[in-house]
């Protein structure tokens, strides 16, 4: 019998015909059923000479870490004496949150990384806690401690709202105790460089020529800070760049133009694998680059700034940046292709390029 890791239970081949049974070698009890259209986690074990089973869901909706946290919770229950009686209790937030990032439509590494940061740096003390012993009082207090900074607090606390969601699908819970919140208002900065040679000046004096191009990169492209943070070479193509994930859960391509590759040819003789490497990272590729004025969104701002000021239109902006369109004709119809796209972008950069000179 295999332990039952995540790539074990990714990679069994489901059954043609019948259901095949996978015992796990470290958690008695804890089963994989894979028949011929899913893989269901179950717990296991005979009480008082009947079997009892217990459903803990369907892979990959509930991961294998999610699962074995779980089995390791009901056997401890079934050998306190709760026996039949035994209820599926309520998951630690970890567990729950595991659980939600394992979800089939699935956001990017880098969406799944940040939420899992996101919860180690305001909600550690959580983590082991099972959902339903998590208050009302406990929730409004957590949010009014991080009130110095009001975007993040909501963000956070909004975050958790979400996870609690997704496991009341599978677990007895009440009503998520974020009701309690009165959320802060919160005011987008909005800043564009609006001084191109104070951002130029900069710029330059960066010491390490990676971020500069980063900057270069970012101001000319729109893309946002983890998207060109993690680009890779078999992702840059003649004619555009291509994300496999983004934010909004989805690929994209984006149409570039010469003066995009200019930008990243000092680039090439670095890495074999990642465009802006770093080899002091775990990731591999530059994290956290060197801060300047302006934030890397305020880059993506002054993007959609310029080529608009340029006569692009709003919703073809919107197209460069990814953005989902609102109207039902832009989501559902509406599907330019990159050449159609592509004399914007050669627009947008064509004046970010002149402004850059008057500067």
């Amino acid at each position: 019998m295999p332990k039952l890791t995540e790539t074990f239970a990714r990679k069994v081949a489901q059954s043609g015909s019948g259901t095949d049974k996978y015992w796990d070698t470290e958690i008695k009890g804890l089963v994989l059923f894979v028949g011929k259209k899913a893989k269901t986690w179950y717990f296991q074990k005979d009480v008082g000479g009947r079997t009892q089973r217990i459903l803990i869901g369907r892979f990959p909706m509930i991961n294998t870490a999610a699962a074995r946290q779980t089995a390791m919770q009901l056997a401890l229950e079934m050998g306190r004496g709760a026996g039949r009686q035994i209820q599926l209790g309520a998951p630690t937030l970890e567990v729950a949150m595991e659980a939600y990032l394992a979800r089939p439509k699935l956001r990017s590494e880098a969406h799944k990384h940040s939420i899992r940061l996101q919860f180690a740096n305001h909600l550690s003390d959580w983590l082991r806690l099972p959902l339903d012993e998590i208050s009302k009082s406990q929730v409004a207090d957590r949010h009014r401690s991080l009130r110095s900074r009001p975007s993040a607090a909501n963000h956070t606390l909004k975050v958790f709202r979400t996870v609690w969601n997704h496991a009341r699908r599978t677990f007895d819970l009440p009503e998520c105790p974020t009701m309690a919140i009165e959320w802060y208002q919160e005011q987008p900065s909005g800043d564009i460089i609006s001084d191109l040679k104070a951002w130029r000046a900069q710029v330059q004096s960066l010491g390490n020529p990676i971020h500069r191009t980063f900057y270069d990169l970012i101001l000319f492209t729109g893309l946002r800070r983890t998207e060109a943070l993690s680009l890779q070479w078999s992702n840059v193509l003649e004619d555009r760049i291509h994300l496999p994930m983004t934010k909004n859960g989805r690929s994209f391509d984006l149409p570039i133009c010469d003066i995009h590759q200019d930008i990243l040819d000092p680039m090439r003789s670095l890495s074999r694998k990642w465009v802006f490497p770093s080899p002091k990272s775990s990731t591999g590729h530059v994290g956290q680059p060197e801060k300047i004025q302006w934030s890397p969104h305020a880059h993506r701002r002054t993007f959609a700034t310029v080529a608009m000021e340029a006569g692009v239109l709003e919703e073809v902006v919107g197209r460069l940046l990814n953005h989902t369109p609102l109207s039902i004709t832009g989501q559902r119809y509406v599907k330019p292709s990159l050449d159609a796209l592509r004399p914007s972008m050669q627009i947008a950069c064509d004046e970010l390029s002149i402004r850059l000179k008057r500067s």
